[in-house]
């Protein structure tokens, strides 16, 4: 911390800690650096240290501070006008705004005071010659505050009408207020329409956009555009997360997730910010938290969660439920000092309508994964997404046994989801009642499907239920029966045995056929059961299928299609077997090398149960299409079993098969360019792993592809979000260092697009520290170098210098040249840049220039490396000449500057002579190499030579307009253009001695 000693100690004091973060310590800084102004006895000094504690107050969690220092400068102001300079009047005048807004926020202070004080700021702007516009917009805040809409409508007309000015809010925030006002009144439409400036960066400020973001993403949910609030939650939680003087926009964007069944990332957000339960600066942006915090607790007791724990107030442990009794209280009482201050009700109407809200989404997966609590309910869309078998059972009455055995008959003959649940309806109620006994065939198709549901454990009720079908009188379908039991034990590797048991209904079912004593649904359902068998053997086998084994299951499932093909007419259960085997068919092609032929019989399988309409089962089939039209390069095809996998999945499909298809499909649609739909199906994938319970597995992995598709699109804060949340899971072990590299890398590119250099730094040098092990070192040497250029931005000079260093030392180790010679280049500007002996920058551009010439004469006949390393060259001679015309320092003498101007129009020669031999290629490179020898010679005083090199430029521009350059033969917009318009100054700079 440095010493003040005098006043440009203090300023350069007050300027480092304006960059510091938001909060209590930068507080201190500010009041300590007041007493240390007083020490100076400089009336200004004392102005401008009292401005800047006003500045930190109001961007803290310590606004009712402000209120002190504002009274003491206004003071100072009536008493000695004079001491003030423009900047601290004009500062002056600018902070009545705060104060205004601050005394809004304080509870305590009368709303008379507020009035007063509102028209002293009229009176003083008005003998300031200032507009009223600033004034207006503050009424307008006094009477939405209140709940007066008739004199907040007259003041917004007032404050709009009137001119802006110097104390006019930025039209960033002007804009969040219009707009906050139309939202508010429930005109959407038009507040996204004032806000649209601010969102696409046309205005922005220190909270813009970062307001306007949060305040944006109800009402795009109402309006019904849930991609744009996602990307805006996104992209705008991550400009306040630090900010603790945003906690209002940090409750909007809360409360957006207690909205969108977003709940478990609402804690998440919470427990981030532990402070702002109790920070008592600002009360009305502590009722904004509170309020919402009560409707994210309401929400988990409505899910049946209010008795988890959830982050709160006090360091201690708080269930749901407790938290929202404990924050809706606190809201309610807090709301009620503003009412009793205002006068109105208003304020508590308003908290009570926020915390009373119903979910405007069912579900809006957000790309980000939160830890769900542990005994969270499955999700509303999972709930809502597969009928509930009371549904699906046509709301039959648990009372109407012959109602529900009908139903639970047609569920199963028709391969209906639920048959099994159906069937446990009707044995609950006939159990239920004594005087109800069911016959044998009854008994036993309730034993089949309760085997059915039991899955590998089901052999022992299969064998009850043959025998319930012998007793009712059907041996063929007691032989199925003993055939599935027979089945059952295969799934649990006993496939010898399963043959076994099931050689003796298949003999005998034959031999029933044959006699007519039986029907081909009761024989299909043992030859299938023995194809089963017989396919287990298939997909246990290691590698290649031997082929005794493939001939075996072949045979069966071509007895079974001979049996039943062509019989199936209207029964579902026979078309589905003829499908399953054909399918059977296609594993077995696939197995033996015969893709295409699989693919065929796959495809046929799929769309034969479709065809019965039974669609859930052919998504098992079109998955393996599409993973085997894949391998065959028809990708048109994968794309289209993937979508119909998805789609005849429907609501039967579960969650992690969900995940599975979702991100197939983006990694095929991503390949064929489809950057935006391919995050759309990765953003569900990731959505659909988190419901599975696979976030930390298969969930991570999605969201790695999904934050490479935002990157690929450009959104970069979501993509940043995205990859970050990544990362928390993603792991070597699990997925491979590769894509934890690729998702640094990304994040890294993400952090530096954001400006936010030192932390892509770290990310890259991160990645870099991974990639150092590989064989293969390129990637090592170019995050190395993306590295260099991050810390470079950030500041870190000397650790930019060691990593473009080290990059140096991969890129010759790599034979990259190219790689070589920029990273010398990027060492010299750093060299200039620093302050270091000139001599250094030169040296190491000197190196640079003579790479490129080394290798060009090792190039041989290789025309593309030479070409590449012409360019290079000429790119090299370029920036040394611009690094020398910059280097000559400005206290030197006439003939010192002369001379590196001198060496610098020698570079750029050199320059326009290398670009010159790579033809029209390097046009744009010529020209702008053209011009910056025009100025040199302009700066060492020849005229003539400038205007030969602006004339030669032009004749280019010409050239390249007459040869269609640009496409309509015009070279007025574009690079072209703006080389032409440069010509044009230089000319005129060079001509204009000659004509005084």
């Amino acid at each position: 911390m440095s010493e003040i000693t005098d006043f440009d100690s203090l300023r350069r004091a007050m300027a480092e800690n304006g960059e510091q973060p938001e909060g209590p310590a930068r507080n201190a800084r500010a009041e300590q650096l007041l007493l240390e102004a007083e020490r100076l006895k400089i009336p200004l000094a004392v102005i401008e240290a009292l401005g800047h504690q006003l500045k930190v107050y109001n961007y803290s969690s310590e606004k009712a501070k402000m209120f002190v220092p504002f009274a003491r400068l206004l003071r100072m102001w009536d008493e000695r006008p004079e001491d003030f300079d423009a900047y601290e009047t004009h500062s002056l005048h600018w902070v009545f705004k705060w104060m205004s807004a601050g005394m809004l926020d304080q509870p305590h202070v009368p709303l008379a005071s507020v009035e007063k004080w509102l028209g002293e700021m009229e009176h003083r702007y008005r003998l300031a010659g200032h507009s009223e516009r600033a004034v207006r917009s503050a009424e307008f805040s006094v009477a939405a505050h209140v709940g007066d809409v008739a004199r907040a409508e007259r003041a917004f007309a007032a404050w709009l009408a009137a001119d802006r000015d110097t104390m006019a809010d930025c039209h960033a925030c002007e804009l969040h207020g219009q707009g906050w006002w139309q939202a508010e009144r429930g005109r959407d439409t038009e507040a996204l329409e004032l806000w649209a400036p601010v969102l696409e960066g046309e205005y922005t400020c220190a909270h813009e956009p970062h307001s306007v973001l949060a305040s944006s993403l109800l009402p795009l949910l109402r309006l019904g555009r849930p991609d744009e609030a996602r990307a805006h939650h996104l992209r705008g939680l991550r400009l306040v997360r630090s900010m603790e003087s945003m906690r209002s926009a940090y409750a909007d964007h809360v409360e957006f997730c207690a909205l969108t069944g977003n709940e478990a990332r609402g804690l998440e957000l919470l427990a981030e910010r532990p402070a702002y339960f109790t920070d008592e600066g600002q009360p009305r942006s502590k009722l904004d938290f509170l309020s919402v915090v009560a409707l994210l607790m309401g929400r988990l007791g409505e899910l049946g969660l209010g008795g988890e724990r959830v982050p709160g107030a006090d360091g201690r442990e708080w269930t749901a439920d407790e938290l929202a009794g404990h924050a809706r209280a606190e809201a309610l009482a807090l709301a009620a000092r503003f009412d009793e201050r205002n006068g109105t009700g208003h304020v508590s109407e308003r908290a009570r309508a926020r915390m009373a809200q119903r979910p405007l989404v069912e579900r809006l997966p957000l790309g980000v994964r939160a830890s769900r609590p542990t005994s969270a309910a499955p999700a509303p869309a999972l709930a809502a997404a597969a009928p509930a078998p009371a549904e699906a059972a046509g709301e039959v009455a648990e009372t109407d046994l012959p109602a529900l055995l009908e139903e639970a008959r047609r569920l199963s003959d028709t391969l209906r989801p639920h048959a099994v649940e159906a069937w446990e309806r009707v044995a609950r109620a006939a159990a239920a009642d004594d005087d109800v006994e069911l016959a044998a065939r009854d008994l036993a198709e309730i034993a089949d499907h309760e085997a059915i549901g039991l899955g590998s454990r089901g052999a022992a009720a299969f064998e009850r239920a043959a025998g319930l079908y012998e007793e009712a009188g059907d041996p063929g379908e007691a032989l199925a029966a003993r055939a599935r039991a027979a089945y059952v034990r295969a799934l649990d590797g006993e496939v010898d045995e399963a043959l076994a048991a099931v050689a003796e209904p298949y003999d005998r079912v034959l031999a029933l056929y044959a006699e007519g004593d039986t029907e081909v649904p009761q024989a299909a359902g043992v030859l299938m059961a023995r194809a089963r068998i017989l396919m287990r053997r298939v997909h246990e086998a290691e590698g290649p299928v031997s082929e005794s084994v493939g001939t075996a299951a072949e045979s069966a499932v071509r007895e079974l299609l001979a049996l039943v093909d062509g019989r199936a007419g209207d029964d579902v259960r026979l078309a589905a077997r003829v499908a399953e085997g054909h399918a059977m068919l296609a594993e077995l092609a696939t197995r033996s090398g015969e893709a295409e032929t699989g693919a065929e019989l796959f495809a046929r399988a799929a769309a034969e149960f479709v065809g019965a309409g039974v669609p859930w089962f052919a998504v098992e089939y079109e998955a393996r299409l599409a993973a085997l039209a894949h391998e065959l390069g028809d990708m048109a095809e994968a794309e289209r079993a993937l979508r119909a996998a998805l789609e005849h999945g429907g609501p039967f499909l579960e969650a992690i098969g969900r995940a599975q298809l979702h991100l197939q499909l983006a990694e095929v649609v991503g390949g064929r360019g489809a950057a935006e739909e391919a995050a759309e199906q990765a953003l569900e994938s990731a959505h659909w792993a988190d419901e599975a319970g696979a976030g930390p597995t298969y969930g991570a992995w999605a969201r790695h592809q999904l934050g490479g598709y935002l990157v690929r699109l450009g959104r970069w804060a979501e993509a940043a979000e995205v990859l970050e949340s990544a990362l928390t899971d993603l792991s070597a072990e699990t997925h491979g260092d590769g894509a934890v590299v690729q998702t640094q890398w990304w994040l890294g590119d993400c952090l530096s697009e954001l400006g936010e250099h030192r932390d892509a730094a770290e990310r890259r040098l991160q990645a870099a520290e991974i990639a150092r092990h590989w064989p293969e070192q390129h990637d090592h040497a170019t995050l190395a170098h993306l590295a260099a250029e991050s810390l470079g931005h950030a500041g870190l000079h000397a650790e930019a210098d060691r990593a473009y260093a080290r990059a140096g030392e991969l890129w010759r180790d790599l034979g990259n040249v190219r790689g070589l010679i920029r990273s010398l280049r990027a060492r010299a500007w750093l060299a200039l840049r620093t302050g270091q002996d000139p001599d250094v920058a030169r040296a190491l551009m000197t190196s640079a220039v003579e790479e490129c010439a080394d290798a060009f004469g090792a190039a041989g006949d290789d025309e593309e490396a030479r070409h590449r390393l012409i360019a290079e060259l000429g790119d090299t001679h370029r920036q040394f000449g611009d690094l020398l015309a910059r280097s000559a320092a400005e206290d030197a003498d006439d003939e010192a500057i002369r001379v590196t101007l001198d060496e610098a129009l020698s570079q750029m020669s050199e320059a326009v002579a290398v670009f010159v031999t790579l033809g029209e290629s390097a046009l744009l490179a010529r020209t702008g190499a053209e011009l910056a020898a025009g100025w040199l010679e302009c700066d060492l005083g020849r005229p003539a030579q400038a205007a030969a090199r602006a004339r030669a430029v032009l004749r280019s521009c010409a050239d390249a307009a007459a040869e269609d350059f640009g496409g309509d033969g015009q070279v007025d917009g574009g690079p072209m253009g703006a080389r032409r318009a440069e010509a044009e100054q230089l000319l005129q700079a060079a001509e204009e001695p000659r004509d005084r």
